[in-house]
């Protein structure tokens, strides 16, 4: 995972938007432990503080639940959670490209174009990182 500082993102969440990808991909799975708080401040090398606000905020959307003592577990609708939001995240991202298109006069046969490019682009470079 990879904390980006310069993003207009606050990185708690970047650090949830990275957990509940984790999630709907099914890298954690319903009643599994996520990584402690502190585990991963120490590998992304960011204030505890941050980490717990991410945390808190997936377990406002029923994404993860606190065992005390044991550490913060993917509930069971955990997964179907994290792909609704994910998906929701998508849709908006694809609405910005859309209206900045629009906004700079962009046709939409162009439009669907550039998405194709960028489709294929992002599979060669999974490919390549798998």
């Amino acid at each position: 995972m990879n904390i980006d500082p310069t993003m207009s993102v606050p990185i708690y969440k970047q650090i949830a938007d990275y957990i509940r990808q984790t999630v709907a991909a099914g890298v954690y799975r319903p009643g599994e432990m996520i990584p402690s708080l502190r585990a991963l401040a120490l590998q992304l090398k960011v204030n505890p503080n941050t980490v717990q606000r991410a945390y808190e905020q997936l377990e406002r959307e029923g994404l993860v639940r606190s065992r005390k003592g044991l550490g913060m577990f993917v509930t069971q609708q955990g997964a179907k959670t994290a792909q609704t939001k994910s998906e929701a995240a998508v849709c908006s991202a694809f609405a910005r490209g859309i209206r900045a298109a629009l906004a700079a006069g962009i046709q939409p046969p162009r439009v669907l174009t550039a998405f194709e490019k960028a489709w294929e682009s992002v599979e060669t470079e999974v490919r390549a990182q798998a």
